[in-house]
């Protein structure tokens, strides 16, 4: 038997990157992985990768910051899949100009809407049933801009990587005495397609010294392997070899 047979695991941003990565490996591991996100096309390829490895995949195309689509969508992942025992808020999006003097009101309002209010939607989605079930987990995958600020990642961004890290330790705080634990990765760089939003372009070479989706996803698994008696309430994730950052990216003085 497989690690999460018989698990039914929401992946939200599940078409690229970390939640590709970590949707794979929950089906690899036996879950029944519902994928979320908002380009059909990229969740039909996974879910197609998925149903290849003969595990079991739903497709759901979805705006996590629209609430009631997500109430709606909930309601048909739970009627056909039954549970929800893992949920991964890993949906995520930033802009090209995002430092103070660029970023316009519009783009501050949806980095929030999808990034910080995005997950509490689903989490607010999940809650009920995971109650009921008196077990579930929650992986909020937030940032090391969760923790320090930077030019790098803008002011929209670490806000609402900093939310999200408020968020996440409140429901270890609140949830636990339903049987619901909650744990935030704080990941540094990660090769994923969001690098191409930078204005800064890293080489081939450099990228690949950056930790990997795959590695995220392995740190997920361990997350999700512990005892039910044991929390992680947060985890901070480097490469390790740690790029320092230049005056330039980082916007602070040299």
């Amino acid at each position: 038997m497989s690690a999460f047979t018989g698990k039914v695991v929401w992946m939200t941003g599940a078409g690229t990157g970390i939640g590709k990565a970590g949707a794979l490996m929950f089906a690899r591991e036996g879950a029944a992985v519902a994928l979320i996100g908002r380009r059909r096309d990229t969740l039909d390829e996974v879910a197609a990768e998925i149903q290849a490895l003969g595990g079991t995949a739903v497709v759901e195309a979805l705006d996590v910051a629209d609430r009631q689509k997500v109430d709606v969508a909930a309601q048909r992942l739970l009627e056909r899949l039954k549970r929800v025992d893992i949920l991964v808020n890993n949906a995520g999006i930033n802009v090209l100009n995002r430092r103070l003097d660029e970023i316009t009101a519009a783009d501050w309002d949806y980095i929030l809407a999808v990034n910080l209010t995005g997950a509490f939607n689903m989490v607010q989605a999940a809650l009920p049933t995971m109650r009921t079930q008196k077990d579930g987990l929650i992986i909020n995958v937030a940032s090391t801009a969760a923790k320090r600020v930077s030019g790098v990642a803008g002011i929209a961004y670490s806000a609402s990587k900093f939310g999200m890290l408020g968020m996440s330790l409140s429901l270890t705080q609140e949830a636990w005495k339903f049987g619901i634990r909650a744990c935030c990765l704080c990941p540094d760089d990660v090769n994923t397609p969001i690098m191409a939003r930078r204005k800064v372009k890293y080489p081939p070479e450099v990228l690949e010294q950056f930790i990997q989706p795959e590695d995220l996803a392995e740190t997920m698994k361990f997350v999700a392997l512990m005892p039910k008696r044991t929390s992680i309430p947060e985890m901070i994730i480097y490469p390790t070899n740690i790029r320092p950052y230049t005056p330039a990216e980082s916007g602070l003085p040299s």
